[in-house]
């Protein structure tokens, strides 16, 4: 059975200021989730589920569903943050979304086979698509709790614009997750990589170490997990009444490790993650898609 990718694309809206902004990075006009989804269908997926706002579901399917139709089966599911497990109702005065793995919720009801999560805004590049791709067609049928996440090596994710932030992961000898830490102000120093550690001075780290980027690789006894855990998360006062509390994807991969419920694969890549961190990021990935064009990569317009 072909794994699924499904798409964050809940953020967009406001994140964008409405889809008429999606940017057109590539030399046609393409977004850097055109590009995911080629690389994803040259991967072997074969199914696109989008978790988007209901409210422009329409301006969602003229332009940019009709694009992939064709190439590869799509659906949309719904993010709203009233959409919470019974006995638990949205405070009136929140606006902000429930977070990553709310949204992924939100596929429950469409997703049946092994399936990755990305964001839609971020260039993950062809290998990372190829190891996912991998992983789950190689899982046995009616397999649980063996995930997976890509491991992106830090030195290929950082912005020539200012620091970033990144889930450093830790593993195992069997390259199993153990932790994800997120390190705020990750940057090049004097040719290190250097970020900034618990008591405020500047640790070193290889090149090599392993982020996230969330590019989670799950199955889909997944869902049944994340619907309990939710409400554990939505039973805490402290969650509830912080408008801005969110139920994020590692909290709940955490969760998992931690109690040794399910085991999490880091997939080495050596593609190079970019996106529009900072405004000023913008030529450069414009500059990066191109020479990946230039080089043969991808062709000089995708759909």
């Amino acid at each position: 059975m072909k794994p699924t990718l499904f798409l964050l694309a809940a953020g967009m809206g406001s994140r964008y200021g409405g889809l008429k902004q999606l940017d057109g990075l590539g030399p046609n006009g393409e977004t850097i989730m055109d590009y995911s989804i080629y690389d994803a269908i040259q991967a072997g997926f074969g199914k696109l589920v989008f978790v988007i706002r209901k409210d422009f579901e329409q301006d969602f399917r003229d332009k940019i569903i009709s694009k992939y139709e064709g190439h590869i089966p799509c659906e949309l599911v719904f993010q709203a943050i009233d959409n919470l497990p019974e006995g638990f109702t949205c405070p009136a005065e929140r606006t902000k979304p429930w977070g990553t793995n709310h949204a992924v919720m939100m596929g429950a009801d469409v997703i049946k086979e092994p399936f990755a999560v990305i964001n839609c805004d971020d260039f993950y590049g062809r290998d990372s698509f190829q190891v996912m791709g991998k992983f789950l067609s190689a899982l046995p049928d009616g397999s649980e709790n063996t995930y997976a996440m890509v491991g992106f090596r830090v030195g290929n994710t950082l912005s020539e614009s200012g620091t970033v932030s990144r889930g450093i992961c830790s593993t195992d000898e069997n390259e199993l997750l153990t932790s994800v830490v997120e390190r705020t102000k990750i940057q090049r120093l004097d040719g290190e990589v250097k970020y900034i550690g618990d008591d405020g001075e500047w640790v070193a780290t290889p090149d090599t170490t392993p982020v996230s980027m969330n590019f989670w690789g799950f199955t889909p006894d997944y869902f049944a997990y994340s619907k309990d855990f939710f409400k554990v998360f939505l039973s805490d006062p402290k969650n509830m009444e912080n408008l801005k509390s969110e139920f994020f994807i590692p909290l709940m991969v955490d969760k998992l490790i931690s109690t040794s419920t399910a085991t999490v694969k880091v997939l080495d890549t050596n593609s190079k993650w970019f996106g529009v961190t900072y405004p000023e990021d913008r030529q450069e990935v414009v500059d990066k898609i191109q020479a990946l064009v230039d080089a043969g990569e991808y062709p000089e317009k995708l759909f």
